[in-house]
């Protein structure tokens, strides 16, 4: 027969092992809860446009897509948006200086 205290003792050192293991997998899979979360813009925000910047506005939607033709045949990317006064010009930030540039060059200010 075993004795008594055997068994306490190596039912106590299987739950000692569980929780070491459960604490271990805690510190490696953690929520990370207490980590700052990234900016993200909200996308229902109807005045945020996001990774893009207005670089013109124009009355007129054929106008805007003009100057949308003219930084893309020089290599910007560009899109037209619809906003209350106008239709804005929207490129990626790190286009902004050169899409600039073209539109200076063209006489668009």
């Amino acid at each position: 027969m075993a004795d008594p205290v055997t068994g306490l003792l190596a039912l106590l050192g299987a739950l000692l092992a569980m929780g070491g293991l459960l604490l271990a997998l805690r510190w490696t899979f953690g929520t990370g809860r207490n980590l700052p979360a990234p900016h993200l813009p909200d996308p229902d925000d109807p005045t945020g446009d996001g990774l893009l910047e207005e670089v013109c506005r124009t009355p007129a939607g054929v106008a805007a897509q003009d100057i949308r033709a003219r930084l893309a045949a020089a290599g910007v990317r560009a899109t037209v948006g619809a906003a209350e006064g106008g239709h804005p010009v929207l490129v990626f930030r790190h286009d902004l200086a050169t899409a600039r540039l073209v539109l200076h060059a063209d006489g668009v200010d």
